[in-house]
C-alpha cells in the first residue's frame, strides 16, 4: 500500500497517454487471443493458432485495432475502448456458444437473429448459463454507466487534424494490409468450408467477410444488351419434347464418397459394393461440389437451381441470405410448368438450414421432414435417423399424385461429428492406416460402417424403383467429403471438392460417363430426357465448355437474383409456392369418449411429433399410440370444444410447424348438439430459426 501511495499516478497517466497507441495495439492483441480461445473452446488451441499463423493473428488484431482507433476523436476514451472491446468479446462469445451447439460458426446473416436475443439464448444456453449471462450483462451495463459518469476523461488538447489523419491513415493501412494478405495468400476470399475458414483465418476477418461480401457483385459491362446477347447465345436449342415424362429423383447422400480414394486407409472389405457396381452399369463419374466437410445446403442449392456458388461471397449460404427474401429459378419451378409435382424429403428437422422457409421459394409443393415421418426411432450411435426409412417416403411421394413427380431427397445418416471413442461393438468393416487409434477404430471405422449401411439403402431403393410401374431417373451423389481433416495429398484423385454420382434409371437410358459439377447436373438430366426449359438450364445445355461460359454464367446469375432481370423482361415469373408440410395431410376423423376419463382421437398420418390441441392450447404430454389414434386420459371435453393436431418441431424451438383441420367435439349427452364440423388447417408463422 505504501508503494502504491508513492507512485505518481499523474506521471503514469501522462506516460500512458504518450504510448497509448502502443498500449491499445497490445490490448487488441490480448483481446483477440481471448476471442479465439472462446471460439476454439481452448486456450491451448488459441496459442497454437497464434504461434503457427502469426501473420493471420496480427492481421485480425489489426482489424480490431482499426475499429477502435476512433477513440482518439473522443475525450471519454476509456469508455469508448470498453464499449468496443465488450462488443468484440460479446460477438466472440456468441460464436463460441454457437459452435458448441452446431458445426456452422456465427456469420453475418446470423446477426439478424440477434434482434431476438431471447430466442437465441433459449436455443443455445442452459437455464444455469442463462442466469450467469443475465448477471454478466447487468454488471456490464452498470460498469458502462459508471464509466460514462465517473470514468476517466482525456483532459489534454485534442489535435483534430492529427487525430483525424491518424484515423484515416489507420483505415487506409488496414485496407492495404488486407489486399497484401490476399495477394500473398495469408488470407483467402473463398471459403470451401466456412468452419475450416474460421479456424484458418480467424473469427474477426471471417465475420467481416460474411457481413460485407455477400451476394454477387455487378459484372463489368452489365446491361440489357449484354443479357440479350447471353440469352441469344443459347442458340436454337430445341423445345422440350419428351416421349415420356419420367419421375425425376435426386438423392443427396450425406458425406458419402468412396473411402478407397483415401491413400492411407486399409479396409477389410468394400463398404459400397452396390454403389460401385451401379457406377459400372449406369452413367457415372465425379461430382464436383462447392464445399468440403460441411455445407450441405450449398451443394443442395447448386443441384436444385443450376447456379454456381463460386460467384457468391465467401462462405455464403444463399439459404440464409437471398432465398430468405426472394424466389429463384429452380428445377421444381421449371418442372411444375411441365405438369410435374415437386417434393422435398429430409430425415432431419424441418428447420435445419431454414429449409421450411426456403423450399417454398424454390417451388416445392410439399416438404416431408422427420416430423412428418411415421417412425424415426431407428437412429445410429450419434443420433441421426437412418436413411433406409427414405425408401417408403420416396415411394409415398411418387404415389401421392397421378402425374410425374420431381423428388429431391436429402439423407442424414452419414452426418458428423464422428466419434473419438469406441461406439461399435462388432463393426462389420474394420479400418487401419489412419494416424492414430482414435482415427482408425473410432472415427473412420464408424464412418465407413455408416456409409456401408447407406449403400445397402441405395440397393433397397433401386430394387424398389426397378419394379415401379412408371419410368424413373434417380441421381445419387455425396454432398461433400466427411469432416475428417483430409488434405489433397491424402486423396488418390488429388482433389477434395468432389464425390461420386450415379444416374440410375429403370427404362434403359444410354450410359454416358462424365465428370460434372453439381450446378450442371439438373441441366444434364433434363437434356437426357428432352427437357429444354428454364433460362439457367438452357444456358448450361447450350454453353457448357464454350468460350466465356463461366463469365456469362456469373452475369446471368447476377441478373436473375440481384439485377434488373433483363433475362425475364424485367420481372421474375416465379412466386413463392404454397407448400404443404408432409406429402400426406394429418387428418382427424373422429373424437369420442370411450370411458369416464379417456378420449379417443382417430385419424390419419399421426407421427411422434403430433400433439393434441384443445381450443388452441397444446396438451404437451400427449403422444399418439399409433399412426391413427390418440388415447388421452384425464381429459374433460365440453360440447363444442375445438380439437386439432399440431405438428411440433423436433428442434429446440419446439414451435408448431403446421396444424390439421380442426374438428368440433359433439357431446352425445347434450341435446341439440351441433353437427360436428371441421375447419381449414390453420396457417402457422414460418419458423426461420437456423439449427
Amino acid at each position: 500500500m505504501k508503494l502504491l501511495k508513492k507512485i505518481n499516478w499523474q506521471k503514469v497517466s501522462a506516460f500512458c497517454n504518450k504510448i497509448s497507441i502502443l498500449l491499445q495495439a497490445l490490448g487488441c492483441c490480448v483481446l483477440y487471443f481471448v476471442i479465439e480461445a472462446i471460439s476454439r473452446h481452448s486456450f491451448v488451441q488459441a496459442w497454437d493458432f497464434m504461434t503457427s499463423r502469426p501473420w493471420v493473428f496480427l492481421y485480425n488484431s489489426f482489424l480490431i485495432f482499426t475499429t477502435s482507433i476512433i477513440v482518439y476523436l473522443f475525450r471519454r476514451r476509456t469508455l469508448i475502448r470498453v464499449i468496443i472491446g465488450v462488443l468484440w468479446l460479446l460477438l466472440g462469445t456468441v460464436n463460441g456458444v454457437i459452435l458448441a451447439n452446431r458445426v456452422t460458426p456465427f456469420t453475418g446473416p446470423d446477426l439478424k437473429l440477434l434482434s431476438d436475443a431471447s430466442k437465441i439464448m433459449n436455443n443455445y444456453l442452459s437455464p444455469t448459463l442463462l442466469v450467469f449471462v443475465i448477471i454478466f450483462l447487468v454488471i456490464g451495463v452498470i460498469l458502462l454507466i459508471w464509466l460514462g459518469i465517473r470514468g476517466p476523461k482525456f483532459s489534454g488538447k485534442i489535435h483534430w487534424p492529427v487525430n483525424i489523419a491518424l484515423v484515416v491513415v489507420t483505415v487506409l493501412a488496414f485496407g492495404g494490409s488486407t489486399k497484401l494478405a490476399l495477394e500473398k495468400r495469408v488470407l483467402s476470399n473463398y471459403f470451401g468450408n466456412i468452419a475450416f475458414a474460421y479456424q484458418d483465418y480467424g473469427f474477426p476477418y471471417c465475420l467481416g467477410v460474411t457481413i460485407l461480401d455477400t451476394g454477387i457483385s455487378e459484372p463489368n459491362g452489365y446491361s440489357e444488351e449484354l443479357m440479350d446477347n447471353i440469352i441469344k447465345s443459347e442458340g436454337d436449342k430445341q423445345d422440350t419434347q419428351m416421349e415420356k415424362q419420367p419421375n425425376i429423383i435426386f438423392l443427396q447422400l450425406e458425406s458419402f464418397f468412396d473411402p478407397e480414394q483415401v491413400n492411407f486407409l486399409n479396409l477389410s472389405e468394400d463398404p459400397i459394393p452396390h454403389f460401385r457396381q451401379m457406377m459400372k452399369d449406369y452413367s457415372s463419374g465425379y461430382y464436383r461440389v462447392p464445399v468440403l466437410g460441411a455445407g450441405t445446403a450449398n451443394t443442395e442449392f447448386e443441384s436444385i437451381t443450376g447456379m454456381s456458388l463460386h460467384y457468391f461471397g465467401p462462405g455464403e449460404y444463399p439459404y440464409k441470405t437471398i432465398l430468405k427474401e426472394s424466389t429463384c429459378e429452380s428445377a421444381p419451378f421449371v418442372l411444375k410448368s411441365l405438369g410435374y409435382s415437386t417434393h422435398a424429403i429430409h430425415n432431419n428437422e424441418a428447420n435445419f438450414y431454414s429449409r421450411k422457409s426456403v423450399f417454398p421459394m424454390l417451388g416445392f409443393d410439399s416438404f416431408t421432414s422427420e416430423e412428418y415421418m411415421p417412425d424415426i426411432t431407428d437412429t445410429n450411435e450419434t443420433g441421426w435417423v437412418k436413411d433406409h426409412i427414405l425408401t417408403d417416403e420416396i415411394t409415398k411421394s411418387l404415389d401421392a399424385t397421378a402425374g410425374p413427380d420431381y423428388v429431391y431427397t436429402i439423407s442424414v445418416q452419414g452426418h458428423g461429428d464422428y466419434p473419438t471413442e469406441p461406439v461399435l461393438d462388432n463393426p462389420e468393416i474394420t479400418v487401419t492406416g489412419a494416424e492414430n487409434r482414435e482415427k482408425n477404430n473410432y472415427s473412420w471405422e464408424y464412418y465407413v460402417n455408416e456409409i456401408h449401411e447407406m449403400d445397402n439403402f441405395v440397393k433397397e431403393l433401386t430394387d424398389t424403383l426397378e419394379k415401379y410401374p412408371e419410368p424413373v431417373v434417380l441421381v445419387m451423389y455425396g454432398d461433400h467429403l466427411p469432416t475428417m481433416g483430409l488434405e489433397t495429398k491424402d486423396m488418390a484423385n488429388r482433389y477434395l471438392f468432389q464425390t461420386e454420382y450415379v444416374m440410375w434409371d429403370n427404362f434403359g437410358m444410354e450410359k454416358q460417363d462424365k465428370n460434372i459439377s453439381s450446378y450442371q447436373m439438373a441441366a444434364e438430366v433434363f437434356d437426357r430426357i428432352g427437357i429444354h426449359d428454364g433460362t439457367v438450364f438452357r444456358f448450361h445445355q447450350a454453353r457448357k465448355n464454350t468460350k466465356n461460359y463461366q463469365v456469362d454464367l456469373e452475369a446471368l446469375q447476377y441478373d436473375l437474383l440481384y439485377g434488373k432481370k433483363y433475362a425475364y423482361n424485367g420481372k421474375s415469373p416465379y412466386r413463392k409456392n404454397p407448400m404443404t408440410l408432409g406429402v400426406l395431410p394429418t387428418v382427424i376423423d373422429k373424437v369420442e369418449k370411450i370411458s369416464d376419463d379417456t378420449y379417443s382421437v382417430t385419424g390419419e398420418n399421426f407421427t411422434a411429433s403430433s400433439r393434441l390441441e384443445i381450443n388452441d392450447e397444446m396438451l404437451e404430454d400427449t403422444r399418439p399410440v399409433s399412426n391413427t389414434q390418440f388415447l388421452v386420459k384425464d381429459l374433460d371435453l365440453k360440447d363444442g370444444d375445438k380439437v386439432d393436431i399440431a405438428q411440433q418441431s423436433n428442434s429446440s424451438t419446439k414451435r408448431v410447424l403446421s396444424r390439421s383441420a380442426a374438428i368440433i367435439y359433439q357431446d352425445p349427452n347434450v341435446e341439440d348438439s351441433p353437427v360436428p364440423s371441421t375447419q381449414e388447417p390453420q396457417e402457422t408463422p414460418t419458423d426461420t430459426t437456423d439449427n
